[in-house]
């Protein structure tokens, strides 16, 4: 299968992971995780799921500057409950990337490398934002996502309708794809460091 152009130029997400290094996934315990990998996860591509990568490489970025966040190391509290809209979307992603699990991840070894329990969900109102914690330091950060600045491109619903329709051509199907795709690519590649976007807060 051939992705988008643009995934290839998307920001990428280097992390050390001390699991990888000890079961032998890794020889050196980096790993580094594309904008696809995400997208394979969730099994499509759109501003949610890239939003969502581009909120943890910020966080990433924001409590170990100058150098990979270790996966593993990070607690995440999500912004709203589970069932919330597009919250078990993002917290899929923020998993994929920083290890942080909810109840089902895994046990660890000999109590150690412990990821179950790292990921959690607001049980009532919405936050405003996704809060990382790192567990060795205790520094803190809060990320939301804005995606009012990255506004869908004109005609998406017109060619959506078109799509979705049982008469639908293949030209029709493609057409709504890459018009979708035009807000994603706009995302990660002319707004993955725009704090207006990405706002990157300390928690309240």
């Amino acid at each position: 299968m051939a992705f988008p152009d643009f995934f290839d130029r998307a920001p990428r997400i280097t992390v050390r992971d001390p699991l990888a290094l000890l079961l032998g996934a890794s020889d050196d315990g980096l790993l580094v995780y594309r904008y696809e990998d995400a997208v394979r996860l969730a099994g499509h591509s759109c501003p949610t799921v890239a939003g969502a990568f581009l909120m943890a490489r910020a966080a990433l970025r924001t409590l170990y500057p100058g150098e990979p966040a270790e996966r593993g190391g990070v607690s995440v509290r999500m912004d709203a409950p589970e069932q919330h809209g597009t919250t078990g979307v993002v917290a899929q992603v923020l998993t994929l990337v920083t290890g942080a699990a909810a109840a089902n991840g895994f046990h660890g070894i000999g109590g150690r490398f412990v990821r179950q329990g790292l990921l959690r969900y607001a049980t009532t109102d919405e936050l405003p934002g996704v809060r990382f914690r790192r567990r060795d330091t205790g520094q803190e950060t809060q990320v939301a996502l804005d995606l009012s600045r990255v506004p869908p491109p004109p005609g998406l619903r017109e060619r959506m309708a078109e799509a979705l329709a049982p008469s639908a051509t293949d030209g029709q199907r493609r057409a709504f794809g890459d018009l979708w795709q035009d807000r994603v690519r706009r995302l990660l590649l002319e707004h993955a460091d725009d704090a207006e976007v990405i706002r990157v807060e300390a928690p309240a």
